[in-house]
């Protein structure tokens, strides 16, 4: 089978969407005189246009062009080919990743496709999914804030079928997350096409519109899923006017800013990427011109609007009544019978009414015993009676069972405004107790049946938990399908907000020794004294947190006890943070200890560094911070990486000390990683070094100090070796030695 790549590692370039970024102040919402309002078979309502004077902002402006004798729209690089204004979406094309075998060459050839969107648009999380294709593949998505993907094999006990996509016969597809505005595709180079690339020859990711996608056994045999549109598929983006959290704060008109929704009867709605307008209920048409919402006539559209009688239309709405001397029975008009049974006919109806009154009072007596059985089996369900037994033999534990009601209480029903923090596995909110006691909600979005099952077992060992830098869980809510954490609130915020916010603060390396130092403590307990050892497996710096008094407070350790576990999928296997991600993890789909020691590696960079542990933007050396600092290390330029506020005479020998340590937390290898608490260890022994001037006395005053002959043999230059025996001696006089 001869295979040819014309565009062959071009394809990410365009790829690379530079959407121009919307304007800070969004003009008027009017367009301008003679513009065009089609390209091609496609119409372009506004907001947006083909010139800038026809679009309500810059990144509402397309480009109509001729390509092949074909008229198109483009958007930058990505061709539009439908827009809806009542839906605030748009379809475009994006573009195909692919793994092949080379024959020609014996290599795997790739074509990775990346995509990039302004503040504009965001990909739609309900229209799209992730799919990957190949009889022996693992792909995924990488944005900035999400790694997804999924394992795609042919099993030969399972046929594949056209129209299937389930994981075990050549296709598999996952649930795109929300508010995403770039990715990259990439191939896990360790499954490829190189021993079976005659039956099939290439591995496919695509982010495209579910509805369009229907797989065929013939993707696997040949090429022509790549092929047959150019290596286009379409998307869909949801599109906002600009970026703002509620609509109220939309209407507020600024300089050079007027509210666009100019129509009558028009509304303000939000979505993923900000806010846009839309037609009040029963109309339709143009939010954004004046006058541009006309009303539907109902009485036009009798399959959408049925009325058997007279049907009138009215502004918004229309009304459907029966001709003289019929009545409304069961929405058909049927001709009356007015005669002498009138009158028990009326009393009928009334008994009829009471009979209705006393059923609805019955049915709602009913759905609320329903609602209560609903909320006790999930108690069941979740372990909640073997947890209430456990809490009754423990007297005066602090761990509590909360009801639904009390947590909406404390949340305002869980209001967006509540939300302090968010990630893959759902949101947290604050929220205050009746006790007038603040706490933080944490409100998960998935669990599977196993753990279900375990739920109750894991509470009892979460609740044991007692450390001062841990986070501590005060209890849960059972009576939901997905149980909720109550945790104690922490009032600073992160330490990700304290090292890379722009308030410019100055940070000693004395107070990110410290940092560092309790949060491996943390880390450590729950690797080696938690009863089970308990594995975070998500450890970054938005997980460390910082109380009153600045002290580090690990959080979110239960998160893996509320992960989705399905086996089948690599998204529920391989989870964590972009540049925190353990490399033997992500081989493996094994979680271990040492997983956790390599992502408190990149922790303590961040710290050294004051740089992110990822950054899409950057150098593709620079993307990894982990890779940056390996690569300074190699070459000898560590202080080229270090932040200038700790990077001095005074600090050097602690910064080779402490990049040493994060050095060895970074090995490719978990088993040459040293354990949390060897690196508790390390780092206490560096604090205690630090506290005290005498620890860089010269090795006469150490000799004398100790009484120890055996010192004076020790050079008095501040060599590697030195500073390691200094900061013993200093532990040693501390402690009393």
């Amino acid at each position: 089978m001869e295979m040819k790549f014309p565009r062959l590692l071009l394809i990410g370039l365009p790829a690379v969407w530079a959407l121009v970024a919307a304007a800070a102040n969004v003009p008027a919402a009017a367009r301008g005189p003679g513009c065009s309002t089609r390209c091609g078979d496609i119409d372009v309502p506004y907001p947006f246009g083909l010139d800038p004077q026809c679009a309500i902002h810059s990144g509402f402006v397309l480009n109509c062009t001729t390509v092949d004798r074909t008229t198109k729209l483009f958007h930058g690089g990505l061709e539009v080919i439908r827009i809806s204004i009542p839906d605030g979406k748009v379809w475009v094309k994006t573009w195909i990743s692919r793994q092949c075998y080379d024959q020609t060459t014996s290599k795997m050839l790739y074509n990775n496709a990346q995509l990039w969107l302004s503040d504009t648009y965001v990909i739609s999380a309900d229209d799209n999914k992730v799919i990957v294709m190949g009889c022996n593949s693992l792909a995924y998505m990488w944005s900035d804030s999400y790694i997804i993907g999924c394992s795609s094999t042919c099993d030969i006990a399972v046929k594949a079928k056209n129209g299937s996509c389930s994981g075990t016969a050549g296709c598999c597809q996952v649930d795109l997350p929300k508010g995403v505005k770039k990715y990259k595709s990439f191939f896990n180079e360790e499954y490829n096409t190189s021993q079976i690339w005659r039956e099939t020859p290439c591995n496919y990711i695509a982010v495209m519109e579910t509805a369009a996608f229907k797989f065929s056994t013939t993707y696997l045999t040949s090429t022509v899923f790549y092929d047959m549109n150019n290596s286009l598929i379409p998307t869909v983006l949801e599109w906002g006017i600009a970026q703002v959290d509620t609509c109220e704060e939309a209407k507020i008109d600024k300089a050079g800013y007027r509210y666009p929704c100019v129509s009558n009867n028009s509304e303000c709605v939000t979505n993923q990427a900000g806010y846009r307008c839309k037609c009040s209920q029963g109309y339709k048409g143009d939010p954004y011109v004046i006058g541009g919402c006309t009303d539907i006539d109902e009485c036009q559209d009798n399959v959408t609007y049925p009325c058997t009688g007279i049907c009138k239309n009215i502004p918004g709405n229309f009304t459907c009544s029966c001709p003289p001397g019929q009545d409304k029975i069961n929405d058909l008009c049927m001709k009356s019978h007015k005669s002498i049974w009138a009158a028990p006919v009326v009393g009928g109806s009334v008994g009829l009414v009471v009979l209705m009154v006393v059923a609805t009072c019955a049915y709602i007596i009913r759905e609320r015993r329903k609602l209560h059985r609903v909320k006790e089996k999930y108690f069941r369900q979740h372990g909640g009676l073997l947890l209430f037994e456990e809490m009754k033999s423990q007297q005066g534990a602090a761990f509590k069972i909360f009801s639904e009601e009390e947590l909406q209480q404390a949340t305002h029903i869980f209001d967006e405004k509540q939300v302090i923090g968010h990630g893959g596995h759902g949101k947290v909110y604050k929220g205050v107790l009746k006790t007038d006691i603040e706490v933080a909600v944490k409100r998960c979005m998935t669990i599977d049946e196993q753990q279900k099952k375990e739920f109750g077992k894991e509470m009892l060992i979460l609740s044991q938990i007692n450390h001062k830098n841990i986070v501590k869980i005060l209890g849960c809510c059972l009576e939901v399908e997905v149980p909720m954490l109550v945790y104690e609130f922490i009032p600073n915020g992160t330490l990700f907000d304290l090292i890379h916010g722009n308030h410019g603060r100055h940070i000693s390396l004395g107070t990110r020794l410290r940092i560092a130092y309790e949060s491996a403590e943390a880390l450590a307990y729950l690797h080696s004294c938690a009863s089970p050892p308990i594995l975070h497996g998500d450890v970054k710096s938005t997980n460390i947190l910082l109380d009153g008094d600045y002290a580090a407070k690990v959080s979110d350790f239960g998160a893996s006890i509320l992960a989705p576990s399905d086996k089948s999928q690599f998204v529920t296997l391989v989870q964590g943070t972009c540049g925190y991600l353990d490399p033997e993890y992500m081989q493996t789909c094994q979680l271990t200890d040492k997983s956790d020691v390599y992502s408190f590696g990149v922790v303590i960079l961040e710290l050294l560094t004051r740089k992110k542990a990822f950054n899409l933007e950057g150098l593709e050396r620079e993307k990894s911070l982990s890779m940056r600092f390996l690569y300074a290390m190699k070459e000898n330029k560590l202080e080229d990486i270090l932040d200038d506020q700790i990077n001095n005479n005074e600090n050097v020998e602690y910064l080779d000390e402490i990049a040493e340590l994060a050095r060895q937390c970074l090995e490719m290898s978990g088993v040459n990683r040293p354990s949390m608490k060897d690196v508790a260890d390390k780092l206490g022994r560096l604090r205690k070094v630090m506290q005290h001037p005498w620890a860089h006395e010269t090795s006469e005053e150490l000799d004398t100090l100790l009484g120890e002959s055996s010192m004076s043999r020790v050079s008095s230059a501040v060599t590697t070796e030195t500073f390691s025996i200094t900061k013993k001696v200093a532990m040693g006089l501390e402690s009393g030695r």
